[in-house]
């Protein structure tokens, strides 16, 4: 994530409104650090990126409510974000499409990395697996991200 309020002399200051949600994003960068600081004695190799995909998630999600759900901020300060690396403008395209809507990541969609040419275990909706069938995304943890669960 990038740091916040680092402007240099020929960088243009934040749009309006960032000062409301500077706050929650500094939250989420002490969040970031944390799970890049975090023991990764015990985990997997592919569980330990597991919390910074999740945290990205979250921060994206928090930029994509705000302009989209609660209209909170401006399409100025929006495209800024974006254009600062806050929030996954990947993603974020993808939500916006039907049947993305629970998207966790974009690897997850992805079909040339998987064995069978097929999506993650995590988009298969959940009326559709056995009883009991715990699933577990093997690239960000996520446990379902269909958007008809």
């Amino acid at each position: 994530m990038p740091p916040i309020r680092s402007h240099g002399r020929n960088k243009k200051p934040p749009p309006d409104g960032f000062d409301d949600i500077e706050d929650t994003l500094l939250e989420f960068s002490n969040k970031m650090k944390d799970a890049e600081n975090a023991s990764h004695e015990g985990k997997k190799r592919h569980e330990m990126i597991w919390p910074i995909f999740q945290i990205t998630h979250q921060r994206s999600r928090y930029i994509y409510d705000l302009y989209y759900e609660k209209e909170a901020i401006s399409k100025q300060l929006y495209d800024w974000l974006l254009k600062q690396g806050y929030a996954d403008a990947n993603l974020i395209a993808k939500w916006k499409k039907q049947g993305y809507e629970k998207l966790c990541c974009l690897r997850c969609i992805q079909t040339k990395e998987t064995n069978f040419s097929a999506t993650c275990i995590c988009r298969v909706p959940k009326d559709q697996l056995q009883e009991n069938q715990t699933i577990e995304c093997v690239s960000c943890g996520c446990r379902g991200c269909a958007s008809s669960d």
